[in-house]
């Protein structure tokens, strides 16, 4: 029987979030893959890349793996109550829950993330917290049922990791030989360890406004949560 494996997709979703596990996940024996949105009306990706629902979050099959990507589009879900209700209860029911990215916080905001360790892109890492997670600076984090991955790109490591549960870790390395996942970047600076001040500066700049709603969100799921 196949497993169902769900990804929520939504307006200004970061596309590299979404397509990295969904390749690798696509590539594991006996699973079916859907991207579930509120209707089945294609979506813009931040990047503008036009992006087609399978299912509504409506219609979704139970889940046995749930996926929230991130991106900037995150920010509307945060209080989206129709979307949280809908990732709680595939939550569950789902044999992993799972988020790349920013997709963290949502899984945050519908309060899964409590007691548990997770990881998340590294804008955002210290936000976890108000959601009552502790968070962990790395590539994948697994707690339990929990699986988060860190930033965009670690999205690939994320599916791998997850491929491994699955099917066995000869499967996941057939996958990755096959899609030639063997990272050589022509620069050091896809961390914010390595990064020169200035490139950080620079990514911090152009992400200030999200980061700061985030903030405002994250702070009033604490205050929620405390109440």
């Amino acid at each position: 029987m196949a497993l169902e494996i769900g990804f929520l997709l939504f307006p200004d979703i970061q596309q590299l979030d979404l397509a990295g596990p969904f390749d690798v996940l696509a590539a594991v024996p006996e699973t079916r893959l859907h991207l579930a949105a509120k209707t089945e009306q294609p979506v813009a990706s931040s990047s503008g890349l036009t992006l087609t629902p399978t299912v509504s979050c409506v219609a979704a099959p139970q889940f046995d793996i749930l996926c929230i990507p991130g991106g900037r589009g995150v920010n509307p879900l945060l209080q989206d109550e129709e979307t949280l209700a809908f990732v709680a209860g595939q939550a569950a029911g789902a044999r992993y829950v799972t988020s790349v990215c920013t997709g963290a916080l949502v899984l945050g905001a519908a309060g899964l993330l409590h007691g548990k360790r997770a990881t998340t892109h590294w804008t955002a890492l210290d936000l976890l917290s108000a959601y009552g997670a502790t968070p962990v600076k790395a590539r994948a984090v697994q707690d339990g049922n929990l699986i988060t991955g860190g930033g965009v790109t670690a999205g690939i490591d994320f599916g791998l990791a997850l491929a491994a549960e699955l099917a066995g870790q000869e499967v996941a390395e057939a996958i990755q030989l096959g899609l030639e996942y063997a990272p050589a970047p022509p620069f050091d600076a896809g961390s914010p360890d390595t990064a020169s001040a200035e490139t950080v500066a620079s990514v911090l700049r152009r992400t200030g406004k999200v980061r700061e709603a985030r903030e405002r969100l994250a702070a009033a799921y604490a205050a929620k949560r405390e109440d």
